[in-house]
């Protein structure tokens, strides 16, 4: 698969299940409507979607300049932290306006969305590995490097 159709179906994937499972979610954690969560959960994934494609751009760039092949925990670890943490300081302000209230409150509210991302995005960044396979300019000889 070519870099950019990977990036897309990886992106596509991830937003789709993220949103059936954060929309509800959301309604329960804020005490808001479904209607109302699901919105903000498709408007977050739609501005998860285009930070997925630019930061994996970067990060699989990144990592063909690196030494060393493959993919690591350590290496999607630092993966999960940039991505998550690129979505917070973009995310949040929107949370807190969405939910009216305020930054410090949609911040503390949303640590536990956030835990749920960030283990959300290393499992699936792995699991999509392991179903499509390493990109091509990461790719390793050997199969150990997808553990």
């Amino acid at each position: 698969m070519s870099p950019r159709t990977r990036r897309l179906v990886q992106a596509g994937l991830y937003e789709v299940i993220a949103v059936a499972v954060v929309g509800p979610a959301l309604g329960l954690i804020f005490s808001e409507s479904l209607a109302s969560t699901v919105g903000l959960a498709v408007f977050m994934s739609t501005v998860a979607v285009a930070w997925n494609y630019v930061f994996n751009g970067w990060f699989e760039r990144w990592e063909s300049r690196q030494a060393v092949k493959g993919r690591t925990w350590r290496r999607r670890l630092a993966h999960g932290l940039g991505f998550e943490g690129g979505l917070v300081i973009t995310l949040v302000p929107v949370m807190a306006w969405w939910l009216n209230t305020t930054l410090l409150h949609a911040f503390v509210a949303d640590l536990g969305v956030l835990a749920f991302f960030f283990v959300y995005a290393v499992v699936f960044t792995w699991a999509f590995d392991r179903v499509f396979g390493l990109p091509a300019s990461v790719a390793p000889s050997s199969p150990a490097a997808y553990r």
